[in-house]
């Protein structure tokens, strides 16, 4: 069960300099928190980070994420900013699990309908979609409390296929009346951060 959502974009270039610099200046650090196979772990992500810091695996990612929580545990805006520094941009979080797994919930079923898998790397135009999707389907359970979203009738024109599937699943699931608003902010979120985005975006989920 995800704890924590976070949603990342990357800069291979700065990655490919400064992580790598960061991760070899401080390897007596790391190894002790990669424990065990902590020299090969460490000596394969390096080597992945030269090429791309894309080309790790969720659970490598996640290693050097949590590393970077440890060593700046007492602030949380300092941990972000390192981590920006290193090429990993932590732009936003679901921070309750209730919200995680709801939200991963209606990311896997929109995969299901739609036939395609969204591996934790993706383009940011098939991201953008999703959000779309959740912006309907949000603004469609929560309607009797808020019936005019702006940017709902902004995205329809353009955007009906993804509106008539919002409906139909909206007409076939339950969903709890108490999160949406919080999940329709998340939605809305995420859309204004990432719709002129033109390059991957990772969703890292912290169990």
């Amino acid at each position: 069960m995800a704890e924590e959502l976070y949603f990342i974009k990357t800069n291979p270039t700065i990655a490919k300099i400064n992580l790598y610099n960061k991760l070899s200046r401080e390897e007596e650090n790391i190894l002790k928190f990669l424990q065990p196979e902590a020299k090969n772990t460490l000596e394969t992500i390096k080597e992945k980070i030269k090429d791309s810091v894309e080309a790790l695996t969720q659970e490598e990612l996640l290693l050097i994420f949590q590393w970077f929580h440890k060593v700046y545990s007492s602030d949380h805006e300092e941990t972000k900013t390192q981590l920006f520094i290193n090429g990993i941009d932590l732009f936003y979080e679901i921070p309750t699990n209730v919200h995680a797994e709801n939200f991963l919930q209606i990311l896997s079923d929109y995969e299901k309908l739609l036939k395609q898998d969204m591996n934790y790397i993706v383009d940011s135009k098939n991201f953008n979609q999703f959000l779309i999707y959740g912006i309907f389907l949000t603004e469609m359970v929560n309607r009797k409390q808020h019936p005019d979203n702006i940017l709902c009738e902004y995205l329809k024109p353009d955007n009906q296929s993804l509106y008539l599937l919002a409906e139909d699943q909206c007409g076939v699931k339950d969903f709890d009346p108490n999160i949406i608003p919080d999940l329709q902010h998340y939605f809305n979120d995420l859309y204004d951060l990432t719709k002129f985005y033109k390059g991957s975006i990772i969703k890292l989920e912290n169990q």
